[in-house]
């Protein structure tokens, strides 16, 4: 079992399969995918991931989220999400994407076997949708969610990015309320982080959780307590409605108290904390089946630099460029 000096478990890793995104969101990448010219590393391909998740398996974690940049650029993303399912032990696979042509891909997500998608959505609006993502597809997002409810496609999530004067209002929602009630799909806001590249944009539009929590309280949602392999999000449930509410807030007292995920960049490199100060590569033990030892030796030896908490509230960043360098 994956275990740090404070006593915390890791059943859950975030593992990014490409730094690309074809969105140019303003609180991430405003002007779109730039590639590292100082690291010509190629992303992790499909033998290394295996390896990396019968690894990861093997040390007693069972869920995997595949992210960004976007992973559904990537030509052989079924073919990760079939290994992933079938030949590495890892029992949950979900992924976190913008939603781009998922109307196309609603088909082939539900064939693939994943056990959930989170959506990206930031708002209902579709002209603040496109002034946010720089792409007016909310209209194929939205249509893309229908055909997998159709499919039976349960696990659906919504991501919103909290933007002061942008998506913030009581009236925006009021809107989520509204699409909840009708659909057993669970929405959460997320404060919006400051990262080393975000200042500017970061002092503009930081608003705290607490004005949707307030909503909340005002509105009867009842807190609901979460699962051994769930992420860091606030939940609350209303018998009146099909979905859910959630909140992650970063800046929140002890939000890294019960973190649970470790984080895989999309060139190999083990991050313990997604605004850590440190990284190291585990590339080169994914080169041969005959490394795993190796490997857990390594995962489990990198628990011991792990710290309490990610500082963000004192202006601390990390590595963290942008939220699509490590998997957001």
């Amino acid at each position: 079992m994956l275990r740090d000096s404070f006593g915390r478990t890791f059943p859950y890793i975030r593992l990014s399969i490409t730094d690309v995104c074809n969105f140019k969101c303003g609180y991430c990448l405003p002007n779109g995918y730039m590639p590292n010219k100082s690291d010509n590393r190629k992303f992790l391909h499909l033998d290394e991931i295996k390896r990396l998740a019968k690894g990861l398996s093997e040390l007693g974690v069972c869920k995997i989220r595949l992210t960004g940049g976007e992973p559904t650029v990537r030509k052989d993303f079924f073919e990760i999400v079939k290994v992933l399912k079938n030949e590495s032990g890892i029992k949950k696979v979900v992924i976190t994407t913008n939603g781009y042509h998922l109307d196309q891909k609603a088909n082939k997500i539900v064939e693939s076997g994943l056990d959930g998608i989170n959506i990206s959505i930031d708002s209902l609006n579709r002209e603040i949708f496109k002034s946010i993502t720089s792409h007016d597809r909310l209209e194929e997002i939205l249509n893309g969610i229908i055909k997998l409810q159709k499919l039976n496609f349960n696990n659906i999530k919504i991501n919103a990015v909290l933007l002061k004067g942008i998506n913030s209002s009581e009236n925006d929602f009021k809107d989520w309320s509204n699409f909840i009630k009708k659909n057993s799909i669970d929405f959460r806001y997320i404060e919006l982080m400051r990262t080393g590249d975000n200042l500017d944009y970061f002092k503009k539009y930081h608003i705290s959780s607490n004005i949707f929590k307030q909503y909340l309280n005002k509105n009867n949602w009842i807190f609901q307590t979460l699962g051994r392999d769930a992420g860091p999000s606030l939940n609350y449930i209303n018998p009146e409605f099909k979905g859910k509410f959630g909140i992650i807030a970063p800046y929140s007292k002890d939000f890294c108290k019960s973190c649970n995920r470790l984080r895989i960049t999309a060139r190999g490199d083990l991050r313990l904390c997604l605004f850590g100060n440190t990284g190291i590569s585990i590339r080169h033990l994914l080169q041969k089946d005959e490394q795993l030892e190796e490997l857990k030796d390594l995962i489990l030896k990198q628990l011991n630099f792990k710290k309490e908490s990610h500082y963000l509230e004192l202006g601390k960043t990390g590595l963290t460029n942008n939220l699509s360098s490590t998997g957001g």
